[in-house]
């Protein structure tokens, strides 16, 4: 098995191709940041001098030019990890009177990004649940890869074609970001498995599975990051409350919101109180909808222990993933346990592998008595 740690970059219009040796020496530092609630973005910074293929050919041609599809992926000891797949939208050059020290910027984020450039207001979609209407809008981006992953809604609300026809609002992922926040759910493009694919998840923020091998703090020699704080904010957790409007009386009805586990499984053995109450604008909607409006706000602000820190990847052993779970040992017994990774930045230079990480849980002391090493 081939220990180390190395780097592949393809990039090509739609379909991308490994790049000519000379480019990837080229390359002196990567940086892929992943995190919940946004889409992922990438920067690959190049040297160059004024005869080399950079300079002469690939710049003039348009190799670099915004729409490029980049694809990255890392080696790990013999595994690979598709760790970003997408589409340049920026490029700086920086001339230097250095020999072979101008620097050139590419700049992209994933994707979905393609989602986000034509307005289709008002394609209307007759007796359609939300699922479908998602599983319709990505299948237009095979072309780029995407695969849909689309779990039907917690409580079906499909509309009746003689009370009302829901229509298309703003561009493609505004669309679909606003089923899932409606649904309670989460949208967002996971690169992979294999290069070229890429998996468009429309459901819950899985909090379930097989965590990811334990971070260790404060453990000796089996100490495997380089700095780990956490943190609770007693203002970050709100507990929601609804009112949905009764047609025959005109009254506005209060509606419990049950508890978010329903969506996402508890972490924690003691989740941390709500010290603020919010009232959303719900009596307009339907039950349903309510309903499902006041699950979405309870689940995203159900966090109120963070963690930050940092890990050598060939110490670690293997690539850290967001929107997983990870173990955490060695923090004390309040702080030990399984959270939930809610973004990774990935920083890449020859020879060094870094990865800087948040986690998070809604609460204090470790549901189970061991986690994965």
């Amino acid at each position: 098995m081939l220990k180390g740690i190395h780097l592949t970059l393809l990039i090509g219009p739609v379909i991308a191709v490994p790049v000519p040796r000379e480019l990837t020496e080229a390359l002196v530092s990567a940086q892929v940041t992943t995190s919940t609630g946004q889409r992922s973005g990438f920067q690959l910074q190049f040297v160059f001098g004024k005869k080399s293929t950079i300079g002469q050919a690939l710049l003039p041609v348009g190799f670099f030019d915004p729409g490029i599809r980049v694809i990255l992926i890392v080696t790990v000891n013999s595994i690979p990890n598709v760790i970003m797949d997408g589409i340049i939208i920026r490029q700086e050059v920086a001339p230097s009177g250095e020999p072979g020290q101008s620097k050139l910027t590419i700049t992209g984020e994933d994707v979905s990004v393609m989602m986000d450039l034509i307005d289709m207001t008002g394609i209307p979609y007759p007796c359609m649940p939300p699922e479908a209407r998602v599983a319709l809008i990505v299948a237009k981006y095979a072309v780029f890869g995407l695969i849909p992953l689309v779990i039907p809604s917690l409580f079906v609300d499909v509309p009746i074609i003689t009370d009302k026809i829901p229509a298309h609002q703003g561009n493609d992922l505004e669309y679909v970001r606003k089923l899932a926040g409606d649904a309670g759910y989460v949208f967002y493009i996971e690169p992979g498995p294999a290069p070229g694919a890429n998996i468009a998840y429309w459901g819950p923020e899985i909090r379930i599975g097989v965590p990811q091998p334990a971070l260790n703090v404060n453990f000796d020699a089996h100490t495997n990051v380089d700095s780990l704080t956490f943190s609770q904010d007693g203002l970050s957790r709100e507990q929601p409350f609804i009112f949905v409007h009764e047609p025959i009386t005109h009254l506005n009805i209060p509606v419990p919101i049950p508890n978010v586990s329903l969506l996402r499984p508890p972490l924690a053995a003691r989740p941390a109180l709500a010290l603020k109450f919010k009232q959303l604008d719900t009596a307009h909607l339907s039950p349903v909808q309510a309903l499902l409006r006041g699950l979405a706000h309870a689940g995203q602000t159900s966090d109120a222990v963070n963690g930050t820190g940092s890990l050598n990847v060939l110490r670690y052993g293997r690539i850290l993933r967001a929107r997983q779970l990870v173990g955490v040992r060695g923090a004390s017994p309040a702080f030990d346990g399984l959270y939930y990774v809610k973004s990774v930045t990935h920083n890449l230079k020859a020879g060094e592998y870094k990865q800087s990480f948040t986690l998070a849980r809604e609460g204090l002391v470790s549901l189970v008595p061991n986690v994965p090493v």
